[in-house]
């Protein structure tokens, strides 16, 4: 199995990555142009570096772009090898030494793509000396609270027992040596609803490439970090403490997963002003083998021209 050729490119911007006793890697591209403000990107779940390639692509277009790995995604050792549980918090922790570490003398535009903005918000909410550090926040079709997501409390809490139960070690051993096949992937692809969302913009000429790519990203994350990790998204409270940020947000017109008039009203109940742009897309996001200009959706023309300003002009 192959990664699609326009994650192939990507390759020669990942650099090594230790952090915190844990090894993994990191995405550094350069402005493609004279533009130079600093943008750190965080991706959510079920992802890895050279699934946002194209992405990254179109954000290169406003400055440098830094993408690091998650602990448990991406192929990054998990939080469990240096005893740590995965939740929350933890990444929240690890995002704000990461920040520290990466950015001592420079402000960053941060961009969280859906979990990778939850992880954002507790880290704000968790070192809200960091806020000053970012000139403009952004939400890639982020989410707040648990009843941002589309099912019922019943579903939901159904779902939550189900993921804690796919968490025990015994179990994700038999998933990940059983069940993260190609054939099984394959099968669940063609008859589980939300996973049909993944290939909603892709052509049938290019559903077998985009089915490898989704066998690598299951087989590459952890299984018991992302059972674990959305456990917890099930039953999500990030709205307890205010961020004094403006913050941008990029909903999803086809979103199957949140209800985007809830979103909202939780991201005013947290930051100190709210200000959003639709994409025109057709799921979540793009598809897993979606390139540059496949990605370009996440990007609508209101985005552009805020990350176009310079940073100190930043103003919603």
């Amino acid at each position: 199995m192959n990664m699609p050729e326009a994650a192939k490119q990507s390759a020669e911007y990942i650099l090594p990555l230790y952090m915190n006793g844990l090894s993994g890697r990191m995405m550094h591209v350069p402005s493609s142009t004279k533009r130079q403000r600093e943008i750190l990107l965080i991706y959510g779940h079920h992802a890895m570096l050279e699934r946002w390639w194209g992405l990254v692509e179109n954000l290169r277009e406003y400055g440098p772009v830094t993408m690091p790995d998650m602990p448990g995604f991406g192929g990054m050792q998990s939080f469990s090898k240096i005893g740590i549980k995965p939740d929350i918090d933890a990444y929240a922790d690890y995002l704000a030494a990461f920040i520290k570490l990466r950015y001592k003398r420079k402000r960053v535009t941060v961009i969280g793509i859906s979990f990778g903005f939850v992880v954002v918000t507790r880290m704000l909410q968790r070192y809200p000396e960091l806020a000053k550090k970012i000139d403009m926040l952004v939400g890639e079709v982020g989410f707040m609270h648990e009843e941002d997501i589309i099912y019922s409390p019943g579903v939901r809490r159904f779902y939550h027992y189900v993921a804690r139960f796919f968490a025990t070690r015994p179990i994700a051993v038999v998933i990940r040596y059983v069940f993260l096949s190609r054939p099984i992937i394959k099968f669940l692809t063609n008859n589980m609803p939300n996973s049909k969302h993944r290939f909603l913009e892709v052509s049938p000429e290019e559903f077998e490439s985009s089915l490898d790519f989704e066998v690598i990203l299951w087989q590459e994350n952890d299984v018991r970090t992302h059972w674990l990790t959305t456990s917890e998204f099930l039953k999500l409270n990030n709205c307890a403490k205010p961020i004094k940020l403006p913050v941008v947000h990029i909903i999803s017109a086809g979103d199957h997963y949140l209800n985007n008039i809830r979103v909202e009203q939780h991201m005013r109940q947290v930051f100190s002003s709210y200000k959003h742009f639709l994409a025109d897309s057709k799921a979540h996001v793009p598809s897993v083998i979606a390139d540059k200009s496949d990605m370009a959706v996440l990007l609508p023309d209101g985005l552009r021209r805020l990350l176009a300003k310079k940073p100190r002009a930043f103003r919603l």
